[in-house]
């Protein structure tokens, strides 16, 4: 039987990915493995999903940042990459697919070591510091952005990113339904994670009289954010995440408030509906969020307003006139490459596997 090690965490966009490959791989008669950490956010989800075997090895976070754990992290690191050899010797898979984060450095080098093919691949538009440390030991490269495909050179190809086709599926009554609106008037999404996304609450908040004039405000506020005050709003809906319910969502939206986080990015353009994107400001974050919508924008994808900009005042206007110029945006979104990309990455892992 052929064997696959799957490999990634820290963020659920390191994980997401992958639940939307597992499905063909099984059906391509693979055995699947999952090397994550211990205790990460990728652990409870992967030992969740049937037929894949969780192996747990320690791991240390690649920080920018000055924290006594830096002096620890190198030697959990280490830990790690050894627990991944081992097991490497222990499985011998086929072939690594790697989507970066933290964990995915030692298992990237124990696969290395024992001579196992690699495919990583790269949501945002510049590569992050796990796979740029992963570059050496890795045969080919899938990435979301063009732009990171021509940095990371000969062994990197454009592919978008693996997205689960259930996401797309949902039902626009149900979504309406779900959050008590009527359908007479377009849905506004708001999405952007929990804490990432303070700023933006707040002000679509602030901006709220001025909007649901015009549109039926859907707000997911992340985990602890709502706003007890605001509860039965007339065409404002509040909810802290969604998770079987969101392809629903999805299906009534017509238009996308969101930060720019690269899958997330990939979603909505595969949605194909106008996006205001706010991304994540620089000093934050290492600037990704900042990259990736302004690609976007440069390709007529979508509308950005950078948080250092945002007041309730500018976020109505940056709004309504993504929202004059949908038609503009909705025809170039059809025109734009494919974002999901499921179909290409399964090619490559076909390709590079060893026989």
């Amino acid at each position: 039987m052929k064997k696959i090690v799957l490999t990634g965490g820290g963020t659920l966009g390191h994980v997401t990915p992958h639940l939307a490959l597992i499905p063909h791989l099984q059906a391509a008669g693979y055995e699947i493995h999952y090397i994550g950490t211990e205790n990460g956010m990728e652990a409870p989800k992967m030992r969740s999903v049937p037929g894949v075997i969780y192996h747990a090895v320690k791991g240390g976070k690649l920080r920018r940042y000055h924290s006594w754990q830096n002096f620890i992290d190198p030697f959990r690191v280490m830990a790690g990459a050894v627990q991944s050899a081992r097991l490497m010797g222990k499985i011998r898979p086929n072939v690594v697919f790697s989507k970066g984060g933290f964990v995915a450095v030692p298992v990237v080098f124990g696969a290395w070591l024992h001579r196992i093919p690699v495919l990583c691949h790269e949501s945002d538009l510049t590569p992050g510091l796990a796979n740029r440390l992963c570059r050496p030991f890795a045969k080919k490269f899938a990435t979301t952005f063009p732009e990171c495909a021509e940095a990371l050179g000969k062994k990197a190809e454009m592919t978008g990113t693996p997205l689960r086709p259930e996401l797309f599926e949902g039902s626009r009554e149900r979504g309406l339904a779900l959050f008590g609106f009527e359908g007479k008037k377009p849905v506004l999404l708001m999405m952007g994670g929990s804490s990432g996304a303070q700023r933006v609450n707040q002000a679509l908040r602030e901006a709220l009289p001025r909007l649901t004039g015009n549109f039926d405000v859907a707000h997911i506020c992340g985990q602890g954010n709502l706003e007890a005050s605001l509860e039965g709003t007339p065409g404002y809906a509040q909810r802290e995440f969604l998770d079987a319910e969101l392809p629903d969502a999805l299906a009534a939206t017509d238009l996308v408030l969101s930060r720019a986080g690269a899958n997330a990015l990939c979603e909505f353009q595969h949605l194909g509906r106008p996006m205001l994107l706010i991304p994540y400001p620089k000093g934050a974050s290492r600037g990704d969020q900042i990259l990736n919508a302004e690609s976007l924008r440069k390709r007529g994808l979508c509308h950005v307003l950078q948080q250092e900009d945002m007041t309730a005042d500018t976020l109505v206007e940056a709004l309504m006139d993504t929202w004059q110029d949908r038609e503009n945006l909705e025809k170039a979104l059809r025109e734009a490459p494919p974002a999901d990309g499921t179909k290409r990455v399964l090619e490559m892992i076909a390709e590079i596997a060893k026989p």
